[in-house]
């Protein structure tokens, strides 16, 4: 097995802070008068270090931390604050004067100097940002500072997916493609210290390529290198013995296994599953079994050599049956109108390979993402399948379906090229110009057209399906009352209709949270935008923004007409005034002379501003404020 080792000498300077806006702001409140500070915890690799680092940067600080190596040695992580030999009451005198001390890895600090970080916050002279990593033995002393209530606690959460892609944006110095996105925050759940290990190892080993020589957007295709922090984070898999070492191997190149296999012991099964190395999902009839871990399956195939690799490996009639299974059961969620997530190891495992995906099967993969309101991943898995099969008409169906929900009208008419009687992405496209009736006529054109295709038989339950998807577009671009009766009367989607066909807010927010029941987080998001305006009470209106809000930004720059003006209510006062001017077409220059700012300032305003939205660049500022009587909450 090669291992990736970063050579000692070379400098890493931090990668840009980005995200953890609310808690950033929640640490600087707990160091405000009248507050004694707060304690900050979380899994190793989190962010925890670097969120407090940023959250007093400029503040007249002490600073102290545990390590391993002195927890036996008293006083040890004060002993550049504190004479050689000095009492618990002494340390607590001289430090009172502190006017704020950080104690980071207080998890690792001996009893003494817990004891003191313990007695300082009893006293409350001293304002304390503790940090302290979860999972593992803590001092009482410093347990007790949260349990005891003399100091509030944060549990950091893994860093969410939109956050993640910001900081590897500026990380990589460029966009990562969807694909390889997921791939990287699936393998790393919020370790933010391997998820730096492992771009940095992708990148130097030429793993990292552009997806167009034109483009700033980058994909990673190939196997996951094995660092160091890897071979840390996956030290069980040297634990089980020759027989539990084989079926871990066994999945790592073809999981998920029907658990009651004939050649799978279910004691060893079980000796896995006590030792956290596999899940058992209940799923099916006779249920599955995987690894636990997104990194054990590629650790364990890097340790393999070539000749067992070859006999574990699926063979291409094992994937094409594997693949085929996997897409029937999104498609019956989608027909089914519940498209939660669902595992599909195999097609990911392809893609993340670089291994040709067949178009249909691409196809419906995109269509569940994109159903699901992940607009780029949608059109990343239409990419994937028109990789060998350029003319593909699905695909190319979905990739323009994508592109027009977030508001790239050319890559949505390079999409539609060849492909005249594709009206329904059509429909969007004309929509995105602004001519709603246009855009409505398209979609009934499209409706009447599927039903007459398809006939009596097995093909009609997917007619059905299709008419009712493309019936509810209507409903999304602000027309029920065109098709609420030809809409299923007991579905989610006439919920919807018949909300805003009455133009009733609570109901509307109703309609919305089913869908988010559902995994129709766009379809959820527009709902609640469209209930902002329906709503009587300001206050209600204001609780519909701030949750249609939360959804948009997880639906991967979706720029739909509900959404268009929804979220500069999320914007500072200054950053809508430049955004608006941005919108409209002026220049960095024309809007600092415009303003009397810096240019510089409207720089930094307008960064921040699309960290906020969700947009890339200004080409996506006119969907956000195309509509005059957006109001901010």
């Amino acid at each position: 097995m090669t291992t990736f080792e970063r050579d000692a000498k070379t400098l890493e300077l931090p990668w840009q802070f980005t995200g953890r806006e609310d808690e950033l702001e929640l640490i600087r409140r707990s160091l405000t008068a009248g507050r004694h500070g707060i304690v900050v915890t979380g899994p190793a690799g989190s962010g925890k270090t670097r969120l407090v680092t940023e959250a007093v940067r400029g503040s007249d600080r002490t600073r102290a931390a545990g390590t391993p190596e002195t927890r036996h040695l008293p006083f040890a992580a004060f002993a550049h604050l504190l004479p050689e030999s000095v009492s618990l009451h002494r340390a607590v005198q001289l430090l009172s004067g502190v006017r704020l001390l950080v104690v980071d890895d207080a998890h690792l600090l001996d009893d003494a100097s817990a004891a003191l970080v313990h007695q300082l916050a009893v006293h409350g002279r001293t304002r304390l940002v503790v940090v302290a990593a979860d999972g593992g033995p803590c001092p009482d002393a410093i347990s007790r500072l949260w349990t005891g209530e003399l100091l509030p606690r944060l549990t950091l959460e893994p860093l969410p997916r939109e956050d993640t892609e910001q900081l590897l944006a500026a990380g990589v110095g460029g966009s990562l493609e969807p694909l390889t996105l997921n791939r990287l925050h699936r393998l790393c759940q919020g370790d933010l210290r391997l998820l730096r290990e492992l771009v940095d190892a992708v990148r130097e080993h030429g793993l990292l390529t552009r997806l167009a020589p034109d483009t700033e957007e980058w994909a990673w295709r190939g196997p996951v290198p094995v660092t160091a922090t890897v071979r840390r984070r996956t030290e069980l898999l040297e634990r089980p013995g020759a027989d539990e070492r084989d079926t871990l191997e066994r999945l790592a190149f073809a999981e998920p296994l029907p658990l009651h296999m004939d050649d799978l012991d279910l004691r060893i099964l079980e000796n896995l599953e006590a030792d956290g190395l596999i899940r058992v999902d209940d799923q099916g009839d006779q249920g599955t079994v995987r690894l636990a871990h997104p990194l054990h399956g590629p650790v364990l195939r890097a340790a393999a050599g070539r000749l067992r690799a070859r006999r574990l490996a699926r063979t291409p009639a094992q994937c094409a049956a594997a693949l085929a299974a996997e897409s029937a059961a999104l498609t019956r969620r989608i027909e089914q109108a519940d498209v939660r997530p669902l595992p599909t190891p195999v097609g990911e495992w392809l893609a993340q390979e670089g291994a040709p995906v067949p178009a249909g099967y691409a196809a419906v993969r995109a269509r569940f993402s994109r159903l699901r309101g992940e607009l780029r991943e949608a059109a990343a898995w239409a990419r994937e399948g028109l990789r060998g099969a350029l003319g593909d008409v699905s695909c190319r169906t979905e990739l323009a379906l994508a592109a027009a929900q977030s508001g790239d009208a050319a890559t949505t008419r390079a999409a539609l090229g060849g492909c005249p009687d594709l009206a329904e992405p059509s429909a969007w496209l004309i929509a995105a110009r602004g001519d709603m009736d246009g855009a409505l006529a398209a979609i009934a054109d499209a409706t009447d057209g599927m039903v007459q295709r398809y006939g009596d038989g097995g093909d009609r339950m997917a007619a059905g399906s299709d008419s009712a998807f493309a019936l509810y577009d209507a409903v999304r671009l602000g027309a029920p009352e065109k098709v609420a009766e030809r809409l299923p009367a007991d579905g989610v989607f006439a919920e919807h209709a018949d909300a805003l066909a009455r133009g009733d807010g609570p109901a509307l927010d109703r309609a919305a949270e089913a869908l988010e029941g559902r995994g129709f987080l766009l379809f959820a998001a527009e709902a609640h935008a469209q209930a902002v305006r329906a709503h009587r009470d300001a206050r209600a209106a204001r609780t519909s923004r701030t949750r249609a809000v939360a959804l948009a930004r997880r639906c991967q720059g979706a720029r739909t007409p509900a959404l268009s003006g929804l979220v500069l209510g999320e914007l500072t006062a200054r950053q809508r005034q430049i955004v608006t001017l941005a919108a409209a077409g002026l220049s960095n220059r024309q809007i600092a002379e415009q303003l009397t700012l810096s240019i510089r300032t409207v720089g930094n305003h307008l960064y921040s501003a699309y960290a906020r939205l969700g947009a890339s660049d200004r080409g996506a500022l006119p969907w956000l404020v195309e509509l005059p009587d957006a109001q901010p909450a």
